[in-house]
């Protein structure tokens, strides 16, 4: 069993912390590590928000959250709360400006040789505002550190001016750009399971791969996000960030180390070598969709425009998206990878699935009817499976059935209480290790590549097609695979 190891004393800033992210994510992970002894009470978590509260009102506003975050069973600890609380302060403060309140965070802030965390938990727009501000008022210390959440920008060029305003203020060692999925187990069990097993390396090219499926589907709707949805779509919200890390990830050649430098060097090759669009073959190889109205789990959900505001009822935003694309370099020329996302699905999963290449000669006539798959799912229940064939017990003729060997986090790990994601990515921030964040080249390659898609879109006026909530898509999804004898793997029950 991994062992927590203790982080030293530090400072955390959560700008917009009265919002979503704080609320769901950041206050309750701060309260896990702490309750599992990572944490000092020497830390101090500051929160920053433009809401009027009083410190009751925002202690109360934290006790919520963690008492509704998902604790590892038993009663809510309230010894440990209440040191908890001590370690937090609300200032009420448009982090924008510059005013009198910045005096008062600096005087909050510890020792200036502790690490002090900035995280931006606001709109993308904003980063560079309060970045400034952090500056002009002489807040950032030496060993200060700043957290930007994905989306980084809409498009290259804002991504471009967001990175050289935010670098102007920080060294780019110093700035750390989050996408959660690249703290979850099974992503960097991939890493693993790729270059720590000798097994696999002559299976990973297009020598034995057929080829690449990664699905990222939700049951959710946009809930309360209509305004800041609408802008993005699925393409901008799940594809430029998730599904190319997970995609470079799953391509990228061995690094020399597991320095970020080295491992960011080869996700940007893949990114590179990502094969773009034109008027022509965006129509013949993505699909974009909306869900119209359905059910889920045999609830009625509406349909997208449905739940939108007045002005916005005729939006053709994107909730589904699906492509085929290829890497275009040695190891995976000819390879296809199949990209989907999307909004109010059949179930909530995200998946790689590498299938491989059919037997050369079969010598049991009908006998095999499904190919090899590795199967590596990252939510709900982590873990890889891979399906092999194996003969059906019993007399008589030789029956083959596709059974997994079976990974499952929940089962061979039973006993340990892991981290979640954003747990272990803060403890890294405060560790300052940068091997699971983007550099700011690589935001900028997947940003390359995504303008290119949609500019694609633009120029061939790519229609949006429907699908019903609570289905895995619409039909033209599974026509982009049907077309060349492939299918979209759907995992039975």
């Amino acid at each position: 069993m991994a062992k927590f190891v203790p982080v030293g004393s530090f400072d955390i800033v959560i700008f917009g912390v009265t919002g979503d992210l704080s609320k769901l994510k950041l206050i309750p992970a701060l309260f896990h590590r702490f309750l599992d002894g990572q944490i000092d009470r020497a830390s101090k978590i500051i929160g920053i928000s433009r809401q009027t509260l009083t410190e009751e009102e925002f202690l109360k506003f934290a006790y919520d959250a963690c008492v509704k975050s998902a604790l590892k069973g038993g009663a809510f600890p309230k010894a440990k709360w209440a040191e908890f609380v001590s370690m937090l302060t609300y200032i009420e403060m448009d982090a924008t400006q510059q005013c009198q309140k910045w005096a008062e965070l600096k005087n909050l802030i510890s020792d200036k040789n502790h690490p002090c965390i900035f995280y931006l938990a606001v709109s993308p727009h904003l980063y560079v505002p309060i970045c400034n501000s952090i500056a002009e008022t002489g807040t950032k210390s030496e060993n200060a550190r700043v957290v930007l959440e994905k989306p980084i920008g809409t498009d290259l060029q804002s991504a471009i001016e967001i990175n050289q305003g935010v670098r102007a203020v920080f060294d780019e060692n110093s700035i750390f750009r989050m996408d959660h999925y690249l703290g979850k187990e099974t992503v960097q069990n991939l890493l693993v399971l790729r270059f720590a097993n000798t097994m696999f390396e002559p299976l990973w090219s297009n020598n034995s791969i057929d080829h690449v499926q990664i699905t990222v589907s939700e049951t959710l709707g946009v809930e309360n996000r209509h305004e800041y949805y609408d802008k993005s779509g699925a393409v901008r919200d799940i594809m430029q960030n998730h599904l190319l890390q997970l995609l470079c990830l799953t391509a990228m050649e061995a690094p020399i180390s597991l320095k970020a430098e080295d491992v960011r060097e080869e996700k940007i090759k893949v990114l590179r070598a990502l094969k773009g669009f034109d008027a022509q073959s965006v129509l013949k190889e993505t699909v974009r969709g909306q869900y119209i109205s359905g059910h889920i789990e045999k609830q009625a959900v509406s349909g997208y425009t449905e739940g939108l505001p007045d002005k916005l009822k005729n939006s053709t935003t994107e909730t589904f998206v699906a492509i085929k694309t290829e890497i275009e370099n040695w190891r995976w020329a000819g390879v296809p990878f199949y990209l989907r996302t999307g909004k109010r699905m059949a179930a909530r999963r995200s998946e790689i699935v590498i299938q491989f290449k059919p037997l050369p000669h079969n010598v049991f006539g009908e006998g095999i009817r499904e190919p090899n798959r590795l199967v590596i799912r990252l939510q709900p229940d982590e873990g890889m499976r891979l399906y092999m064939q194996i003969k059906e017990p019993g007399p008589g003729i030789l029956t083959l059935k596709s059974l997994p060997l079976d990974l499952s986090y929940a089962e061979s790990f039973a006993e340990v209480s892991y981290p979640d994601a954003y747990e272990r990515l803060l403890m890294d921030v405060v560790r300052g290790n940068l091997s699971l964040f983007m550099g700011h080249n690589e935001v900028e390659a997947a940003w390359q590549w995504t303008d290119n898609l949609l500019q694609s879109w633009e120029e061939a006026n790519q229609p949006i097609v429907t699908y019903m909530a609570g289905t895995n898509g619409p039909l033209q999804s599974a026509m982009l695979l049907d077309r060349e004898n492939r299918a979209w793997w759907e995992e039975k029950a």
